[in-house]
């Protein structure tokens, strides 16, 4: 999906978010991203190494 964006388009985007929310709360905003994804990523791994083990006792049976 980002792959089809290209330098153009991510400075159009970035110079919209700049005017929208203002230099000031675009720091506070990538913050906020950042720490979701971190987030969203840590109960993906969690869920993913729960899973892996359930998975190798059904293969030994």
């Amino acid at each position: 999906m980002l792959s089809n964006i290209g330098i153009p388009g991510l400075i159009i985007v970035l110079v919209l978010a700049l005017i929208i929310f203002g230099p000031s709360k675009l720091p506070e905003i990538g913050r906020a991203f950042g720490t979701t994804l971190k987030e969203f990523k840590k109960s993906t791994r969690e869920l993913v190494s729960e899973e892996q083990p359930e998975d190798k006792n059904e293969e030994l049976r």
